[in-house]
């Protein structure tokens, strides 16, 4: 059975762009081997269970196989397994960035107001 650490199969999976940035989330507790919060050195192995918190995304994936090396992203989707709870998690996040708008930079004008009227339904 094959094993690679937690940091460098972060970085080869493309989870983080360099491996620093891995470790980093890993000693910050933003990843989590089966429920536990683990070391960068930890070994990773197929059918292990992550939880990956990136910014406002979470991602929960299965391991399904060691890279030998950083490829394209394509190759390195194969890898892993996202679960279905973790892909509509982020379809829902997606959704409300989708709507949200930036903080306006000054109140709004009479116009403004009117169109937020119309948006709210009053």
């Amino acid at each position: 059975m094959e094993f690679l650490r937690l940091d460098k199969w972060l970085w080869y999976a493309r989870f983080f762009k360099s491996r620093s940035q891995a470790t980093d989330a890993v000693a910050g507790g933003l990843v989590h081997v089966n429920g536990e919060r683990v070391k960068a050195s930890r070994d990773v192995k197929e059918g292990d269970r992550l939880e990956i918190t990136r910014e406002e995304l979470r991602f929960e994936v299965l391991v399904t196989g060691i890279p030998q090396r950083r490829g394209p992203a394509s190759e390195a989707r194969t890898f892993y397994e996202e679960t279905p709870v973790s892909i509509e998690l982020r379809e829902k996040h997606r959704e409300r960035q989708k709507y949200a708008a930036p903080a306006p930079i000054k109140k709004p004008d009479k116009h403004g107001r009117r169109a937020l009227r119309q948006l709210k339904g009053f």
